[in-house]
């Protein structure tokens, strides 16, 4: 109104002036001496039709300027009404009640969490936009349990947005019981050195971590940060991820992974058959360090990772040791039949919890080679590279290890693994073949032999009696070494309380020989030899 108000105060100014200016002279002159009284009037006409025109201009402006006026204080009108309704609904949140689920303006009813954000994030624009950005939009949004898409979504832009963005919050947290006290006390080594079995009976946060990862700027572009604790081994990492997904086919990424010389470090962790890696597993397979991988499907149902890096295991190892020789990794898999898992962080899992009558199959297959060097000086007897352990439970680098009093510095690992499995029905075989060479030795002092070769396998079965709830299983793994012979067997039970495959209770009990292998975080320690119950509960989304 205010400014109608001015527009007709300078209207009529102006229309003062050009009276004062054109009619005034005119009057004033009188006839002129050609005697043509009437030029004087048809100008005067001339420049009043202007005029007019001109302001009927202004009026058709105003019009439209007071249009846009309404219709932006009916948008603030109506976030008001729905800002006092999300008032009142987190006042009754607040008071124990519950919040009424009132239609957002410009959504429907049942209106998804995609749209709420999309809603959200067109805040900016909201001036310019006849649909208002609302705050209840934010509270349909966080009550949406779509949120869920194979971890919490904690942010994510709308489809087309200037910066897409994806924030996603993953977390594994492993609680357990562990008991070996029924192992021998003692082991010896092939050559006849005695040493004291490490027994626990303990109940250890045994893995927790966390995981923040997405895309950033095009969909792409992924990243991840990882924290990985485990109580057990008082041991913290930190690590983080870059990637670019050029397709289905190729994923290039770069940071910390688990070297894929093992079937358990591609994709599978946590969702193994048994409470954790089996014995031979921990014995053969590399272990965790930085690099750069390629990974993807180029062929449906053909799975691959490519893997260059550190070496086998430099979780706790500083820049300033790790040597120049590079790690060399790679493992191919296929599925003939179809996917052997869902899509998701489950897709690898050894068990069939969803219990497809259609019979799946994987096939697959591992290599890493890597030149290792024990990381410490020889002055050490206890070295910093514990990677490699050999058949009787002697770290490979240790003081001793081939012959009393002489050190390894450096050796050779070559490392080829085939894995298989089967799955009908809620029915799961899972098997895993290890063969390892260790050579070109360098030591300061003379060995023995000039190679060591160790062999293995591991086999596990499990069945779903009851669909989605309750999974008995059986397994067992062994190590055929140049130093001594190991195994395992053992039973236990999963239980799923809640209906889904992220959270399980187990009990199981392992009958150990001769532990060739020791892992804080694992059930084993060098030199086991008896009965291990474990309690585990593992929460995995």
């Amino acid at each position: 109104m205010r400014m109608r108000h001015l527009f007709c105060r300078s209207s009529v100014a102006l229309v003062f002036t050009f009276m004062t200016l054109f009619l005034s002279p005119a009057h004033a002159q009188g006839p002129s001496p050609t005697g043509a009284e009437g030029v004087a009037p048809q100008v005067e006409d001339g420049v009043v039709r202007e005029l007019l025109r001109k302001i009927q201009e202004q009026q058709k402006s105003l019009d439209e300027a007071q249009k846009s006026i309404d219709e932006k204080q009916k948008s603030i009108d109506q976030q008001q009404k729905n800002l006092a309704a999300l008032i009142g609904n987190l006042q009754r949140l607040l008071d124990g009640g519950t919040a009424t689920n009132a239609p957002i303006v410009g959504q429907p009813p049942d209106a998804s969490a995609t749209t709420a954000n999309a809603a959200l994030n067109t805040q900016a624009t909201a001036d310019s936009a006849n649909a208002p950005v609302t705050p209840a939009s934010l509270v349909a949004s966080l009550l949406n349990d779509d949120r869920y898409r194979d971890g919490m979504v904690i942010y994510e832009t709308r489809e087309h947005a200037k910066v897409p963005f994806l924030l996603k919050f993953n977390v594994n947290t492993q609680v357990r019981y562990l008991n070996t006290l029924d192992s021998k006390g003692t082991f010896a080594d092939h050559l006849g050195v005695v040493s004291e079995v490490n027994t626990r009976n303990d109940i250890t946060v045994n893995r927790s971590m966390f995981i923040l990862g997405g895309y950033i700027f095009d969909k792409r572009l992924r990243y991840s940060v990882t924290v990985w604790t485990s109580a057990g081994a008082a041991s913290i990492v930190v690590a983080g991820n870059i990637g670019w997904q050029f397709n289905k086919a190729l994923t290039l990424t770069g940071g910390y992974t688990g070297v894929p010389g093992s079937r358990s470090l591609v994709n599978t962790f946590p969702f193994f058959t048994g409470s954790d890696r089996s014995m031979a597993d921990n014995f053969f397979r590399p272990g965790f360090t930085q690099g750069v991988w390629a990974s993807g499907e180029p062929v449906k149902g053909l799975n691959y990772l490519a893997f260059l890096g550190n070496g086998l295991n430099t979780k706790n190892i500083s820049a300033t040791k790790i040597d120049t020789h590079l790690a060399v990794s790679g493992s191919v898999w296929w599925e003939p039949l179809g996917p052997y898992g869902p899509p998701g962080k489950d897709r690898n899992m050894y068990d069939d919890y969803f219990a497809s009558k259609k019979v799946r199959i994987r096939i697959g297959t591992a290599f890493t080679r890597s030149r290792e060097d024990r990381f410490s000086n020889l002055e050490q007897s206890n070295p910093d590279n514990t990677s490699l352990y050999n058949s009787d439970g002697v770290l490979t680098f240790s003081t001793g290890a081939f012959a009393p009093g002489v050190t390894l510095n450096l050796a050779t690992y070559t490392m080829w693994a085939a894995d298989w499995g089967i799955k009908w029905n809620g029915l799961a075989v899972n098997g895993q073949y290890f063969a390892r060479l260790l050579n070109d030795f360098v030591a300061d002092g003379p060995l023995p032999l000039k190679s060591t070769f160790d062999q293995g396998g591991e086999l596990s079965a499990s069945y779903f009696a009851k669909p989605k709830k309750l999974m008995p299983y059986i397994l067992g793994s062994w190590v055929i070494g140049q130093f001594g012979n190991s195994y395992e067997y053992g039973a236990g039970t999963k239980w799923f309380p809640v209906r889904t495959d992220r959270f399980w209770l187990t009990t199981e009990l392992l009958r150990v020989n001769k532990s060739p292998y020791s892992g804080a975080f694992t059930p084993y320690t060098v030199g086991l030899n008896g009965w291990v119950p474990m309690l585990q509960a593992f929460l995995a989304f």
